[in-house]
């Protein structure tokens, strides 16, 4: 089966967290025998075709027969700003597409309707698309749905926590400006800030002896760079939909302080630490009660405890069977779109159940 994707950019040069999900997600599907190969959309620091983990990646500066190979695969696939064009070219030839909704906003579900599989990335989204969902005529539904929360392969990150208080992207909507001021009002920390892969990054007032900014690294050097050198994570966040780091930082059972967004809530669950990021107390109290060790030890054994649950979920499977039945229904009768969509109440689709998805 040949699987070909369009987005915007791509591991290990883009390392933001829809792009690592993607490809957590590609590569069970290469290890399954699949081709799969990913165009970008956008030209980047890397301008010839590579190979990462079995998934061909093929630079813009090489791209332009995109639409082109488009034409064979078996399955196509997108999310963000792609997704249009992804499903033009599908819709042509009656390729069947999925796409991946990592954000509840209107742009993304209105771009999704209609495709043959709309994955979520966490409950609350799935949850929202179907609200979102209801005020179209059926023949425009999603054909078939399931969540798949990012997956975090957590033995690829699990180390020894270091000492440090530490931020992942110091972006304003991270809480870039919250940082420093907790590392100004707890000269107690050493603090690490870690640039991110987007947004103006906010740096440290000049006179904070107790930071420290490094660059971001790939996915596959964290552990060593960031999660080796963090005994806690802090994640005051304007929005996350899921909130990859906390996860991260769960497998080498590092506690995180979070503002209780939606998707913040409930990828940490009850391993989490939440403080409202307009409240510059809460997170300087939580933060100082972390350094008692024993309030520290039980925070680390619930995160370690979230890590355990969450890594033995089956989405990556659930996730690969249903692109293999979306080509296996093409093969056997043709691939005729727009059949009735099927919902699942807990997002598992009728693949969860080992059915395939039967809506084709």
């Amino acid at each position: 089966m040949s699987v070909v994707a369009r987005v915007y950019g791509y591991p290990p040069s883009h390392n933001a967290g829809s792009e690592w999900m993607l490809h957590s997600m590609l590569r069970p599907l290469s290890e399954r025998g699949h081709r799969v190969t990913v165009w970008l959309s956008h030209p980047g620091d890397i301008e010839k075709s590579y190979d990462i983990d079995g998934v061909c990646v093929v630079p813009y500066q090489e791209g332009a027969e995109f639409a082109a190979a488009a034409q064979k695969a078996d399955v196509l696939l997108s999310h963000f700003e792609n997704v249009p064009l992804v499903a033009g070219l599908a819709r042509a030839r009656r390729i069947p597409v999925a796409v991946i909704c990592h954000d509840n906003f209107a742009t993304s579900f209105h771009d999704a309707a209609g495709a043959d599989l709309v994955v979520y990335n966490s409950e609350w989204i799935r949850r929202d698309g179907e609200i979102f969902y209801a005020q179209y005529p059926r023949e425009f539904l999603p054909r078939n749905t399931i969540v798949v929360r990012p997956p975090v392969m957590a033995e690829e990150y699990r180390t020894e926590p270091g000492d440090r208080a530490t931020l992942v992207n110091l972006n304003a909507d991270k809480g870039g400006d919250l940082f420093w001021q907790v590392a100004a009002w707890t000269p107690e920390w050493r603090f690490l800030g870690v640039r991110g892969a987007y947004g103006q990054q906010i740096m440290p007032p000049p006179r904070l002896p107790n930071c420290e900014v490094v660059d971001g690294v790939p996915g596959k050097e964290m552990r060593d760079h960031v999660y080796a050198r963090s005994r806690v994570m802090l994640m005051p966040s304007l929005y996350e939909s899921w909130g990859r780091v906390a996860v991260e930082a769960f497998a080498s059972g590092i506690p995180v302080i979070a503002h209780p967004t939606p998707g913040l809530v409930e990828s940490m669950g009850e391993a989490g630490i939440f403080a409202y990021r307009d409240d510059l107390n809460a997170w300087t109290h939580a933060l100082m009660s972390l350094r008692d060790p024993r309030n520290w030890e039980r925070a680390s054994r619930r995160a370690k405890a979230r890590s355990d649950e969450l890594s033995a979920t089956p989405d990556l499977d659930l996730w690969c069977d249903a692109v293999e039945s979306l080509c296996g229904a093409r093969r056997r009768k043709g691939f005729r779109p727009g059949g009735q969509p099927k919902f699942n109440g807990n997002g598992g689709g009728p693949s969860a159940a080992g059915q395939g998805l039967s809506a084709l």
